[in-house]
């Protein structure tokens, strides 16, 4: 199995993420075929931040189109899904539905923060293999698995229908702009998930869930858990999954050259690498609040 740590950046780079609103030409229709193989209503911060560097983008997305629309990748998404909605109740995660009624919110808005979760509990797992490939391939080497690669036919994408509206940091009223800057503190982040953005929409709800969350963080069981969520990503990108689109570690990294210095990519890289399985984690803790 490759040998890739659970690495925290140095020196933590900059990120220069493209917004869906300013992508066009080829990163724009990259973005489309992304969201449809991902089954996917946004693209993540990682990919973004991908396609500021755009013949590595290209080369990726072009190598890793054909595994993400395969079987053994939404096996193995789904199945890794699986272990963290298992291992999560361990944090001990608090019912929050009782103190959300009491604040006045309704079966249906509690519904929406249910359904909102739901997006990110199924589309974080292929953007954390993804991140993990990503990583591989520029500092350790080729994936072991063979190219061919059955398709997976059909939906694996939640069936639910919610605004996707995200509250970002100048919309925020200053409770909310100080929750975002104790989530960056305490999480060691340099910007503010999408996921936190999107249930910060209710901003009652998101100070009641990030202030449970919050005193799990620095503790030695979620440590542990987002430890066995990297080694197992590590894992499944190294020695389980397939590689119809014949992406190499030497093409990846030559394309990174054309765009900037290969250390430049690769601490990027390691940045989104570092912080999926912590947020696979805290999104899981969020589910299962509203289901205790």
């Amino acid at each position: 199995m490759a040998t890739l740590s659970r690495t925290y950046p140095d020196p933590l780079p900059e990120i220069h993420p493209v917004p869906e609103y300013l992508a066009s030409g080829e990163s724009k229709q990259w973005y489309e075929e992304m969201k449809l193989a991902l089954q996917v209503p946004w693209m993540g911060v990682v990919t973004m931040a991908y396609a500021h560097y755009p013949a590595f983008f290209r080369t990726l997305w072009l190598g890793a189109k054909p595994l993400v629309l395969s079987r053994p990748f939404v096996r193995e998404f789904q199945a890794l899904r699986a272990m963290v909605e298992a291992e999560v109740g361990k944090l001990d995660p608090p019912s929050i539905k009782a103190r959300l009624a009491r604040a006045g919110y309704a079966g249906r808005e509690i519904e929406q923060i249910r359904a909102m979760i739901e997006v990110f509990s199924h589309g974080n797992f292929p953007y954390l293999l993804i991140a993990t490939l990503v990583r591989l391939l520029l500092e350790e080497g080729d994936m072991k698995g063979d190219e061919a690669a059955p398709r997976f036919e059909g939906r694996h994408g939640p069936d639910v229908r919610v605004p996707f509206v995200l509250m970002e940091y100048h919309h925020a009223d200053a409770p909310t702009r100080a929750l975002y800057d104790e989530v960056k503190s305490t999480l060691d982040l340099p910007f503010v998930n999408t996921d936190y953005r999107a249930f910060a929409r209710w901003p009652s709800y998101f100070a009641l869930a990030w202030n449970d969350l919050k005193n799990v963080v620095a503790g030695e069981q979620h440590a542990a858990l987002c430890q066995a969520v990297h080694e197992r990503a590590v894992e499944i990108v190294s020695e389980v999954l397939p590689n119809p689109g014949a992406l190499t570690s030497a093409a990846l990294r030559a394309a990174a050259l054309k765009d900037a210095p290969l250390d430049e990519l690769r601490q990027v890289a390691r940045l989104f690498q570092w912080l999926l399985p912590g947020l696979v984690v805290n999104v899981g803790f969020f589910r299962a609040q509203l289901i205790a």
